[in-house]
């Protein structure tokens, strides 16, 4: 390089900054957002809907698509919605995952219980997926798990239910007043309510006979499920039941710390978009799609507030966690038993091996139900990592589907078939 070349290059460098620019933090912030986004889905495609959810998807608008960062597979791919953080954190409307939403009217001699249930009605000869939530969650929480099911098995269909005290469920007095908390949320009530929602959602739909049913329950719904199965009020519909991330031995341990962690959560939030970001940050849920999905349905503007101060209140928490207590033990004591004695296909996913306790570790030794481990997730399994959750229970279902079995002909026809 000549002595000319040299001057040049220093002088030009001498240009330069020394260091080069920090990102900002909402660029740090957009990037963790879009690291969460691994299990984004598409929404259902408008023709597997009928008519009753045709307008409120075509409504539905452009931020339930995230924005999508470069990586190595689709590093030329054109982005899709706003860069903005707000964006990011708008809410993504129900219509987006499921086809239709009842509320089933069940009347009681002491009470009439309004069950709110999203629902993607089965195709052909489909099976039906009935699934439960748990405390403190809402329907909405199997959204993208119900899209990716719906992808794995296109016939299929899916019932999502919301106990009574969460979602939009409603319990009356028989004079008709709103029954607030705290309610009644014994197992035995909670599994005759899943089982008088499927059955009039039978009849609103006027099928027959029921489907095929396979039986899903996350955390308090896996006791429910269980508790169903074990009952057989549903008779010989059920082909069997997954549990998510729900064991006896751990639940109740984990009861103990209950009120410590409620103590520690916010008691309200500024936004519905406030609510979606806590529950990112702290990694309650690891998937920032499918929060924006269930995070609005878990909140709600103060219901002591008047009509008129509603729409200024602060969003607070639909379902008091801390007023259930006194059901904690009801719900999981004696859960081990019931699922290893329960008739039908048996599945437990667990986001951790640890959460075993020692009869489900016989159980499982002795191949009495299927076990599937995710270690990447957290207790919310099926919002998490909604893909692989569903084609292990889409699996599940195939391995039980009874319509798939090929039974060899009896003795005496083939005794006819001789010439």
């Amino acid at each position: 390089m000549s002595d000319l070349q040299r001057s040049f290059a220093k002088a030009k460098l001498a240009s330069f900054p020394l260091e080069p620019p920090l990102p900002s933090a909402a660029l740090l912030e957009e990037d963790q957002y879009a690291r969460e986004e691994e299990d984004e889905i598409q929404p259902l495609p408008e023709s597997e809907q009928d008519e009753d959810s045709s307008s409120a998807s075509s409504t539905s608008s452009a931020s339930s698509t995230g924005t999508i960062r470069p990586n190595s597979k689709h590093l030329f791919a054109r982005p899709i919605g706003s860069g903005s953080g707000k964006k990011a954190l708008d809410p993504i409307p129900w219509a987006d995952y499921f086809a239709q939403e009842y509320y089933l009217e069940n009347v009681r001699p002491d009470e009439t219980v309004i069950y709110h249930v999203y629902v993607i009605p089965p195709l052909a000869k489909g099976p039906l997926f009935v699934l439960h939530h748990g405390a403190g969650s809402s329907g909405l929480s199997f959204a993208l798990f119900a899209a990716e099911l719906r992808k794995a098995l296109p016939n299929a269909g899916v019932l999502s239910f919301e106990a009574r005290g969460h979602g939009e469920t409603v319990v009356k007095t028989p004079d008709g007043h709103i029954k607030g908390a705290p309610h009644d949320l014994s197992l035995s009530l909670l599994s005759s309510d899943l089982v008088d929602a499927v059955k009039l959602l039978q009849a609103r739909l006027d099928w027959p006979q029921l489907p095929e049913i396979i039986l899903v329950g996350h955390s308090l719904g896996g006791p429910i499920v269980t508790d169903v199965a074990l009952k057989g009020t549903l008779g010989i519909s059920v082909l069997g039941y997954a549990v998510l991330d729900v064991v006896e031995g751990s639940a109740i341990d984990a009861l103990q710390k209950m009120n410590s962690y409620l103590a520690t959560r916010p008691k309200s939030f500024s936004s519905l978009a406030s609510g979606i970001e806590w529950h990112t940050r702290s990694r309650t849920l690891r998937n920032i799609t499918a929060a924006r999905v269930s995070v609005p349905s878990l909140l709600c503007r103060n219901p002591s507030a008047s009509v008129s101060a509603r729409d200024s209140e602060p969003w607070v928490w639909r379902t008091d966690l801390s007023a259930t207590e006194f059901y904690w033990g009801n719900w999981f004591t004696g859960l081990s038993k019931k699922f290893l004695e329960a008739k039908g296909g048996k599945l437990l996913i667990l986001a951790g091996t640890d959460r075993l306790d020692k009869e489900l570790m016989i159980g499982q030794m002795q191949g009495k139900y299927q076990l599937q481990v995710f270690p990447d997730a957290g207790h919310f399994i099926h919002e998490d990592q909604p893909a692989k959750t569903a084609m292990v229970v889409v699996d599940f279902y195939r391995r039980n589907d009874r319509s798939a079995l090929v039974l060899p002909p009896k003795v005496g026809e083939l005794l006819k078939r001789k010439p």
